[in-house]
């Protein structure tokens, strides 16, 4: 299945935070800064985005499972080599400075290719070539439209949205600066999925679940 990305998405829900920081004198706007950032306190995820400097609390329980089920399940084949082709860097929830944004995905994947070796920064300059962003009800909309706007302004071929609500898998995919709807997968079923086709994914591990009988 491949469809354009509709430009109607769902509204955010939650606690998802945005503020544009201020001058003294007349309180005139400023765009945030990194100073900024690193103000914010530990225990919230803080990312810039156009200018708005937005804060998000850490996952909840079912949010982590499937990151970090799905770290797993790729980092062994692609990122060690085992079981697999290797050839990729797998990041849990690195820092990308991506222009003027800094964004804050739940997994990223660089091709070896491009990025022999991962810098000692405590961020990534180099646009990943695959993001995944685990959906959850704060941060929807935040995912679906402005990172995804920054993911295809920085030439990110493909990003996944892992919805453990609704235990699904969708797979985007850019062609000439638009996202594709490639595929929709969805309950426990083992798939190949692009760009880690080379070893099929068991979904059921993204929900927590045992394999099923």
């Amino acid at each position: 299945m491949t469809s354009r990305l509709r430009s109607h998405l769902p509204e955010a829900e939650g606690t998802v935070s945005c503020s544009t920081a201020m001058t003294r004198q007349g309180l005139t706007k400023r765009s945030a800064t990194y100073e900024d950032l690193v103000k914010v306190p530990d225990h919230l995820v803080a990312e810039i985005l156009e200018g708005e400097l937005y804060t998000t609390p850490r996952p909840a329980v079912p949010h982590a499972v499937a990151a970090s089920a799905l770290g797993s399940e790729l980092g062994s084949p692609f990122q060690q080599g085992r079981g697999g082709p290797g050839g990729w860097w797998i990041l849990d929830e690195p820092e990308l400075h991506l222009g003027p944004d800094v964004v804050v995905p739940d997994l990223a994947g660089w091709r070896r290719s491009r990025v022999p070796q991962l810098p000692n920064a405590p961020a990534m300059t180099a646009a990943p070539d695959w993001v995944c962003e685990v959906l959850s009800p704060s941060t929807e909309a935040l995912d679906r439209v402005l990172k995804l706007r920054v993911y295809a302004r920085e030439g990110v071929s493909h990003v996944w949205f892992v919805n453990p609500r609704t235990q699904t898998l969708e797979v985007l995919r850019l062609e000439d600066g638009q996202w594709l709807v490639t595929a929709v997968h969805d309950g426990d079923t083992s798939v190949r999925v692009e760009p880690f086709e080379a070893v099929p994914l068991e979904l059921f591990r993204l929900w927590g679940r045992s394999a099923p009988e």
